[in-house]
């Protein structure tokens, strides 16, 4: 049970808007054009804001249609119903594009366009975001598993084409066609972790984990604040974390659960050192400016992992899309900005579940 909202627009000349006469012949051809496609339609109000037309029509099934005319030209048409599951759509995108040309035809518009209907409501959400904030609408058909914890809305749809799919806080984080992330992330291939003491921030997937644990290291230290993401993802996405999530601690690792700052500025205190260090937290943020709590944050997390790293260790960290460079770039300069002096390399892979490419650092101290 879900609301379908189909958006259609098309471009007059501007002057149909601003000439009363033209704005009259105009309003009524888009009305003789809804009063074929939907029966029983009715005009419920007509209002003029800043010159411009907005006209709003109920139709079957207690649809909505609203039509509003920009002085510049453009008119958009967005119909809203209600759909029962067992109900056939009022206006499916076949019939749609069907009104498309008909107003496009009788408005003598010179372009149109029309989206498939957009789904709001039911059990689940279709949509993401990508880093630069374009929409994307995901094959999920079921909700496997949702929960509140004391930081975050935690949910893990399944995807026809991605699997099961781990959301924080409604946003994409993991899929189980994802291993190219982590893999990324490791730098698996380029980076030795035989014999090797690493610590990972973050990473309640357990993606991160399970694909170190395959490498022989002398022992991992995971801090994950989340407890109810790490079981959710034990019982729903084993193929991303296998076991490595059913007990806290193995014979080469420890998962600890709580704060990695508090953690982190325990393990300074006790003088502790590591080959790696994984930031698999937040993403760098989409800002104007490097400030705000969130790149407090980050330089707080940064500043915390060069104190326990090895002088020929590295910290591994995701940064965010390809296509926020100016974030990227202001990632950049904090790290020129550390307590101590750093070199970083970079490296991107195409994220499945992201539908974009990802970047990651790998940061060396000087």
């Amino acid at each position: 049970m879900v609301a379908h909202t189909v958006l259609l627009d098309f471009t007059v000349s501007s002057s149909v808007i601003a000439d009363m006469e033209k704005r009259s012949g105009l309003k009524s051809a888009i009305a003789n054009v809804l009063a074929e496609h939907f029966t029983g339609l009715k005009p419920l109000t007509e209002s003029n804001i800043d010159g411009s037309l907005l006209i709003l029509y109920t139709g079957p099934r207690g649809s909505l249609i609203t039509v509003r005319g920009y002085t510049e030209g453009l008119i958009t048409l967005n119909i809203e119903y209600y759909k029962q599951d067992d109900q056939e759509a009022l206006l499916t995108f076949e019939l749609a594009k069907e009104l498309e040309t008909a107003l496009q035809t009788a408005a003598t518009a010179t372009r149109s366009h029309t989206l498939t209907p957009i789904k709001r409501g039911g059990p689940f959400e279709r949509y993401y975001p990508t880093a630069d904030e374009r929409l994307l609408e995901y094959d999920i058909d079921k909700l496997v598993f949702e929960a509140r914890s004391p930081y975050q809305k935690v949910q893990i749809v399944h995807s026809k084409s991605l699997g099961n799919l781990l959301v924080l806080d409604e946003l994409q984080n993991m899929s189980e066609a994802d291993l190219i992330y982590t893999e990324t992330l490791m730098q698996r291939g380029k980076e030795n972790y035989a014999g090797k003491e690493i610590v990972i921030l973050g990473g309640g997937d357990g993606g991160l984990l399970w694909e170190l644990l395959k490498e022989k290291p002398k022992f991992v230290t995971m801090l994950e604040i989340d407890d109810i993401v790490m079981k959710a993802c034990s019982q729903h996405m084993r193929s991303i974390c296998g076991d490595c999530l059913d007990k806290r601690k193995g014979d080469n690792y420890e998962i600890i659960v709580g704060d990695c700052v508090k953690a982190l500025a325990h393990m300074i205190e006790e003088g502790r050192q590591f080959d790696y260090v994984f930031g698999d937290l937040t993403d760098i943020p989409i800002s104007t400016t490097p400030h705000g709590d969130a790149w407090d944050f980050i330089r707080l997390i940064l500043n915390s992992s060069m104190k326990v790293l090895k002088s020929t260790g590295k910290y591994m960290t995701h940064g965010n899309g390809a296509s926020c460079p100016e974030s990227l770039k202001m990632y950049e300069e904090v790290l020129s900005q550390l307590c101590v002096p750093v070199t970083f390399t970079k490296d991107r892979a195409f994220v499945p579940s992201f539908f974009e490419d990802w970047i990651f650092y790998q940061v060396s101290l000087k």
